[in-house]
């Protein structure tokens, strides 16, 4: 008996070594495999973000081959700015009046599934209509129309500017719509237009002293009935105020202090870096008389050494007006 109990605890003994030689032998085989699996994974995370990147980079060549295009098709005169990844890009459009506007495009990085946005210096924006087959030049379309349809906004305001003591706002763009007007004793017409029917009589708001501010609503009430479409703003605040109005000052324009037309700010920072023109106002306009757009002339130079078609003879600049294309020369040491 005792024999066979020795036996027995053997048989387990030598059973439970099996036991554990094969235990280790599929930890072994089951480490091995998953550092297999795990080249696998690492081989197929690194093909992905490859491929990725490869899809990225091609939907990318796309886009830009597809902006280009249309680019083109609206004509790379027109185009005034653009960033380096062509998401963002300025044009300039001429209406039938001769004025110059800049319409800012924005693109989606899903363009042209997802429309672009769109500013402009108007005194509202249009709504765009886009569908899946619509371009740039759709755009640049339908804000040329807009822009015809606000000629007769615009020519009123310039009536009000240039027949009338216009006291603010200074330098007002085309957004603007309303206008003070110093109309004598001591008293301010504040005058908002409606870009949507010029012509018509505008909402108004009088400042000055209380008898004379209370005579003037008393008249702009009694006599609104002779407001006519068809006579212009002057003649008709002239009438309907009884009263002769004050003109403009005698402004000599080219020598007005007018806001930079690539930087829109009418004087340069304060900067040690800009030299003698740290702080100074815009000193080179545009020959153009239906342009005579200003500028700072460092602004005009970094503008012109931007693009490829500019020349330079010594130390003068000579290429293109950014609004209107006409020949422009300025001096680099100017703008120093």
């Amino acid at each position: 008996m005792w024999g066979a109990g020795v036996f027995n605890l053997n048989s387990i003994c030598m059973r439970r070594g099996s036991e554990e030689r094969g235990f280790r032998a599929k930890s072994d085989a089951h480490q091995l495999r998953d550092r297999f699996d795990c080249r696998r994974l690492l081989t197929l995370v690194l093909h992905v973000s490859f491929r990725a990147k490869e899809t990225e980079e091609l939907a990318m060549s796309i886009f830009y081959q597809t902006v280009q295009l249309q680019i083109e098709e609206i004509g790379w005169e027109h185009l005034v700015w653009a960033n380096g990844d062509l998401t963002i890009m300025s044009f300039k459009i001429l209406d039938k009046s001769g004025r110059f506007h800049i319409l800012e495009i924005v693109l989606d990085k899903n363009y042209p599934k997802r429309p672009p946005a769109i500013s402009s210096d108007v005194p509202h924006l249009f709504s765009l209509k886009w569908y899946p087959n619509s371009r740039l030049k759709d755009v640049v379309e339908q804000f040329i129309k807009h822009v015809e349809e606000l000629q007769d906004f615009w020519s009123v305001m310039e009536n009000i500017d240039k027949s009338l003591l216009v006291v603010g706002p200074e330098q007002p763009s085309r957004s603007v719509s309303f206008r003070h007007i110093n109309i004598g004793n001591d008293c301010v017409l504040v005058v908002n237009v409606n870009a949507d029917d010029p012509k018509s009589m505008p909402e108004s708001r009088f400042i000055g002293s209380e008898s004379h501010v209370s005579s003037l609503k008393k008249l702009w009430r009694s006599n609104a009935r002779l407001w006519s479409e068809h006579k212009s703003f002057v003649e008709n605040l002239a009438k309907v105020l009884e009263i002769q109005l004050q003109g403009p000052p005698d402004v000599d324009m080219d020598h007005r202090q007018l806001e930079c037309g690539i930087c829109y700010a009418q004087y340069l920072p304060t900067d040690t870096e800009l030299g003698t023109s740290s702080g100074s106002g815009t000193d080179y306009t545009c020959d153009n008389k239906n342009c005579r757009k200003a500028f700072h002339s460092v602004c005009l130079v970094d503008w012109l050494r931007s693009i490829t078609t500019t020349r330079q003879s010594f130390n003068v600049l000579f290429g293109a007006c950014p609004y209107c294309s006409d020949p422009v020369a300025v001096k680099i040491n100017n703008a120093n």
